[in-house]
């Protein structure tokens, strides 16, 4: 598929049908691997001069924001796919790539009758894409608020001893809870635990003789238990934190543990869930976005060549996608077509030294209208 189009209009001095006759023959004879599609535009409501040069201001910036919404909708699928591990699949709309949708581009008459004015046409399409636009907000930050929420938790079973999340590792028999005993939890740096087993006794009294045991080890902490009496509790934790011991604070408690591990579940489905969802609903969305931002090229094809070459609309509109290395050689031919005398006043700023901004804001002036699409 190829990613990057011209859409151009020429003016027709003749017949429609002869031009683009003698467009085919010239690309064919100098240009033969460049794609070239017949589009058709329909005959849209002029309205007034004014009205037309009013809008050709906003028909740029408009453009801009309908191919960017359909680009973040992009994105968000090529991401959505990544993190499923699915193979990307190939864009449609309506079941054909949307390559093809472009070069066999057909008016969708029900959808925005060509009665209606030039400025209504385009501020409905501006109006139904920023009402994605805000739908695709929402979705995405629901989205990411449970991937937060699953991070979270993961950073917290998968950090060093000193901070992550314990109670998955203590089972109940590690704890001894009574009248008079108690158990506390003590992350031991890997390289103090010689010095651990050899002092834990001794940093205070009423400890339980070899009632230490190492629960868990990572990278660079080991977790021990140890068992004394309540009432010496206090008096341990401020000599383990003097010698580099960190006591970490932990009440055991199967209810709690089972809710956070349901919570987890829970917070896995709905993830998936909504990632299911959200892939969904940005393939169709991109349809639509996609269905509406090629509308609006036909408008902007329309309106400028008008502008460019006067009533009654006479231009022939087509799609081609030119290699780089012939873009020269095309950019030439249609020049040729154009039939007008004073066409080194459109040249580009490389051929004559200066340039005219083109009409639509285009960088490169032609005696054509032309603009580019970027599927990519």
């Amino acid at each position: 598929m190829a990613s990057r189009y011209w859409m151009v209009s020429l003016p027709v001095q003749g017949s429609a049908s002869s031009l683009w006759n003698r467009l085919q023959e010239q690309i064919s004879k100098h240009s033969f691997d460049t794609p070239l599609y017949r589009l058709n535009v329909p005959n849209l409501r002029v309205g007034t001069l004014d009205s037309l040069l009013s809008l050709s201001d906003d028909l740029l910036k408009s453009n801009s924001f309908v191919e960017g919404v359909s680009q973040k909708i992009k994105r968000q699928i090529e991401e959505l796919e990544k993190v499923s591990g699915v193979e990307s699949n190939v864009l449609t709309v309506d079941g054909v790539p949307i390559d093809s949708y472009l070069t066999r581009f057909v008016w969708d008459e029900a959808k925005y009758p060509t009665i209606s004015p030039l400025r209504d046409i385009v501020d409905n399409i501006h109006s139904q894409v920023a009402k994605t636009e805000d739908d695709l907000k929402i979705r995405v930050a629901e989205y990411n608020n449970v991937r937060s929420q699953l991070n979270a938790i993961n950073r917290k079973q998968s950090g060093s001893l000193a901070v992550r999340d314990i109670s998955n590792l203590v089972k109940p028999e590690d704890i001894i809870i009574s009248e008079h005993l108690t158990t506390l939890l003590v992350v031991v740096p890997k390289y103090s635990q010689k010095e651990w087993l050899s002092s834990y006794e001794t940093l205070t009294s009423y400890v339980v003789p070899r009632s230490s045991k190492k629960l868990y080890e990572d990278n660079e902490y080991a977790l021990y238990s140890v068992t004394l009496f309540n009432r010496v509790a206090d008096n341990f934790k401020t000599s383990a934190r003097e010698k580099g011991f960190q006591i970490r604070e932990f009440e055991y408690s199967p209810e709690a543990q089972e809710s956070r591990k349901q919570e987890l579940e829970k917070l896995v489905q709905d993830q998936e869930s909504l990632r299911s969802s959200l892939l969904q609903w940005s393939y169709a969305s991109y349809a639509e976005v996609f269905i509406s931002w090629m509308h609006f090229c036909a408008v902007r094809v329309f309106a400028e060549s008008i502008l460019r070459y006067g009533l009654p609309p006479s231009f022939l509109a087509s799609v081609l996608s030119p290699s780089v290395k012939s873009e020269k050689k095309v950019r030439s031919i249609l020049e040729g077509l154009c039939d007008s005398a004073n066409s080194t006043y459109w040249k580009t700023e490389d051929e004559v030294g200066g340039a005219m901004a083109g009409l639509g804001g285009d960088s490169d002036a032609h005696p054509y209208v032309s603009f580019t699409i970027n599927l990519a």
